[in-house]
């Protein structure tokens, strides 16, 4: 135990020798596994949106209140008859406000502000070929009784082609970001090992270990990787706690599960330890020859 002590102090000294140095590291692992994570969550919005486009719902048309039932019953019936809708069922008030409630659940603050007769009735609509949304979104502009009408095809697409984008920029970043990333830890340990120099050499004069010199560099390197790897996933987790608690578009979710951001938490962290790791390898091997 005293040992490790020793060797944790070892590495924290280099930590106020080199705090440029050591803060640009952090920094670029930071910004690296923050971006990688981030497309990470925003792939998997994109694939739980498709999700949902694809098991139906294609169509959402929001409905006036001041028109009354009658009016939302003739609609549905006319709907149901167009020959592209597979399915369309009604949501009256009430149900909405359920809905709304379950799309909340983890958001009481904003549950509380809302009042549930603000929100409108719906007609969800399913098609039987989504590419058809066109004709039905014709037919139903100018419609008294219609408030609003959201196609889910056309938001689903947008994140799409969005996503491909981005993906293409993102994998060239975190190769490069991680790349430097590393590079700046080897860097660091190279600058550590210099202005430590002297002690280095009278630690082998008394017969040190080669493995006691090393570990105090490759626990630098490692805490550098873990600080950096840390600060990208709070930086993630709290994105994507502002992001959910928004709701632009009914059509788009927001929020991916628990567990996806648990695993990929930890992930990320330990990604951040291993980089670190393989940076001060590389400054072991290159610049201190024991």
């Amino acid at each position: 135990m005293t040992r490790l002590v020793y060797l944790l102090g070892e590495a924290l000294t280099s930590f106020r020798r080199n705090v440029l140095v050591v803060s640009a590291a952090v920094l670029a692992v930071f910004i690296s596994l923050a971006l990688a994570f981030s497309a990470l969550v925003f792939n998997e919005l994109v694939n739980l949106n498709t999700l949902r486009w694809q098991q139906g719902n294609h169509i959402i048309v929001w409905l006036q209140d001041d028109l009354g039932p009658n009016a939302h019953t003739d609609l549905l019936s006319q709907i149901l008859d167009y020959e592209e809708v597979k399915t369309a069922d009604y949501f009256n008030k009430a149900q909405a406000y359920q809905e709304f409630q379950e799309m909340f659940a983890n958001n009481p603050a904003i549950l509380d502000e809302v009042d549930p007769n603000v929100l409108p009735a719906s007609i969800r609509i399913e098609l039987t070929d989504v590419d058809l949304y066109e004709n039905v979104q014709f037919r139903l502009v100018g419609e008294p009784v219609v408030r609003k009408i959201d196609v889910q095809v056309e938001a689903i697409e947008r994140l799409l082609s969005v996503t491909r984008a981005l993906s293409a920029i993102g994998i060239g970043l975190v190769i490069l970001l991680t790349t430097a990333a590393v590079v700046l830890i080897a860097n660091t340990i190279r600058m550590a090992i210099y202005a430590r120099r002297e002690e280095v050499g009278i630690m082998k004069l008394v017969g040190a270990g080669n493995w006691f010199i090393r570990i105090p560099f490759i626990l630098e390197g490692i805490i550098e990787g873990l600080i950096g790897g840390a600060l990208a996933v709070g930086a993630v987790l709290f994105g994507h706690y502002v992001l959910s608690g928004t709701n632009p578009d009914f059509f788009i979710l927001l929020q991916v599960s628990g567990d996806f951001l648990l695993r990929w938490s930890v992930a990320i962290f330990l990604f951040g330890g291993f980089a670190g790791f393989i940076g001060s390898s590389l400054g072991l091997r290159r610049f201190l020859k024991v």
